[in-house]
């Protein structure tokens, strides 16, 4: 592997320090995040304050050896060929890893690039399962694969009553996967799954569609606002459907605007989320600052960019910022983060370093107090048993 270029010119973007420094250059992060359209910009800005707020308090704590920590951030605005360049500009700046990205296509790009280039990553947010073709040592990655967290949702389905599931969806190999480990795991237990597309269909055919296939669960994998919005709504308003559940397992609900643009159509839609049932002191603490930062209760993705910083700081205080060592680290890993102990393993069918026992919750947003959410189903990542 040659050896990282110098470090580029104080120009570069990067996040403020806590505290003055004297003694040296900085310990560069790159940081991927969706900041602009098509990109999920309100995801991005959760993800980038908890990255922001966990480089805050490193620094506020001495940095690495006594060098700050800088984010040198890039908007990838959901486009893969764009993230891709930007862990090549990020690599030729001389970062030490890799941190962030919230879309797993785009993720899927920047892990092959960062294998490629012999950069460490830790992705913070996405869960396609294959992030690379090939087996890696240099990616990690904290929430849990999606034919794990999703067959969870899929026994959910089955425990309320639900086998005959329709999924209206938008051309993507995100929801292309989802769909078929949604199809795979239900069909061994006696539960259908009936593929509607979502760009053929309006929500009125697709309201007759449902009742046509007599299902009792339609499932959102499709963008937000649209068409997520008018689906839902015309599926609310058709009386035909009124016993029909809503459920978007990709996490759509967990933001502020789906509640503010979809108000009292909005609740009662199950989906997934990586929080535990209570979090850790330390998550209490990052979760106030999170409020704070944001002016809204944070979402999990806030928490993984908190815990994103954290692994790779105690990684970089034990390593330096040398990015073999870095790499080699994955499995030597045991943080205290936000929402448990943080340590990585090989899963069987998953080509990255895992964080292996990712709380996961279904939870929907209560219909008696919509800024509150219910939890109704529990599990965790791969190792629980």
């Amino acid at each position: 592997m040659s050896t990282p270029p110098s470090p580029p010119s104080p120009s570069a973007p990067s996040s403020p320090s806590a505290v003055e420094w004297t003694d040296g250059s900085s310990v560069r992060i790159g940081a991927l995040v969706p900041l602009t359209r098509p990109g999920w910009v309100e995801a991005g800005r959760h993800l980038l304050a908890g990255l922001e707020l966990a480089v805050r308090d490193v620094n506020g704590t001495g940095g690495i050896g006594g060098r700050p920590v800088e984010l040198v951030v890039r908007d990838t605005a959901a486009d893969p060929q764009r993230a891709a360049a930007a862990v090549d500009e990020l690599a030729r700046l001389g970062v030490a890893a890799l941190a962030g990205e919230y879309h797993s296509v785009v993720a899927r790009a920047a892990a092959t690039r960062a294998d490629a280039l012999g950069l460490p990553y830790l992705c913070s947010s996405a869960v396609l399962d294959a992030l690379t073709e090939e087996p890696t040592d240099w990616v990690a990655r904290l929430p849990p694969a999606q034919s794990h967290g999703w067959r969870l949702y899929a026994d959910f389905l089955l425990g309320a009553g639900h086998s005959r599931i329709a999924v209206a969806a938008e051309p993507s190999v995100y929801w292309a996967s989802g769909t078929r480990i949604l199809r795979n795991h239900l069909a061994v237990r006696g539960g259908t799954v009936v593929e509607l597309d979502a760009r053929a269909l309006d929500p009125t055919a697709l309201c007759d569609a449902l009742v046509d296939n007599r299902a009792t669960a339609l499932l959102l994998l499709v963008g937000f606002p649209e068409p997520a919005v008018s689906i839902v709504r015309s599926v609310r308003h058709d009386p035909r459907l009124a016993e029909i559940l809503i459920g978007a397992p990709a996490g759509q609900p967990e933001f502020a605007t789906w509640a503010t643009t979809l108000g009292d159509d909005g609740v009662a839609v199950p989906f997934l989320r990586y929080l535990p049932e209570r979090l850790s002191p330390l998550g209490v603490r990052v979760e106030a600052a999170l409020r704070d930062r944001l002016a809204e209760a944070p979402s999990f993705v806030a928490f993984e960019g908190y815990d994103t910083i954290a692994v790779l700081a105690d990684q970089l205080r034990s390593h330096g910022a040398d990015r073999a060592r870095i790499a080699a680290s994955w499995p030597h890993v045991a943080v205290e983060g936000t929402r448990g102990r943080i340590q990585f393993s090989r899963t069987p069918g998953i080509s990255v370093w895992q964080w292996a026992r990712t709380p996961i919750q279904v939870v929907d947003r209560d219909p008696e107090e919509p800024d509150r959410f219910r939890t109704l189903h529990t599990g965790r990542g791969e190792t629980a048993g």
